[in-house]
């Protein structure tokens, strides 16, 4: 089994944006311990999920010399799974096997396309497993 993890769009929201600070702190430990050990991973749908949020939600606002920033420094070691057909059609599959939505069917595809064991998030039911693939909410003990 893979010792590669996922990381949701959440948890980089909350490692920079104006969270509680247990989920904060928790959100800094997993982003830091994916870029150290090089086993997180994260797809193109994270990176536009995150900026649509720091643009729009984030106070004050991201600054585009910030993203640029961000963008290289945390993002690019991360970024392993980009759009493709194949993962489209994955996603499909998963959202009418499970009843997921359309972005979080994307999510667990990307997770298993990348070999990831588990997926760092609390958009989906913690302890949900997708084939060899299991679900945990980092925050479920804050």
């Amino acid at each position: 089994m893979s010792d590669r993890f996922f990381l949701d769009t959440n948890i980089f929201v909350y490692s920079l944006g104006a969270s509680p600070s247990g989920k904060k702190t928790r959100a800094m430990e997993l982003v830091d311990r994916a870029i150290l050990t090089g086993k997180g991973v994260i797809s193109y749908q994270v990176i536009q999920e995150f900026f649509n949020v720091a643009f729009r939600r984030f106070t004050p606002k991201m600054t585009f010399v910030e993203a640029e920033q961000y963008l290289a420094v945390t993002f690019h070691p991360l970024f392993a799974v980009h759009s493709s057909h194949a993962l489209c059609l994955e996603a499909l599959t998963l959202s009418r096997r499970y009843s997921l939505s359309w972005y979080d069917s994307l999510i667990v595809a990307a997770a298993n396309e990348s070999m990831c064991s588990t997926l760092y998030s609390e958009d989906l039911q913690d302890g949900q497993a997708f084939g060899t693939l299991k679900v945990k909410n980092p925050f479920a003990a804050i």
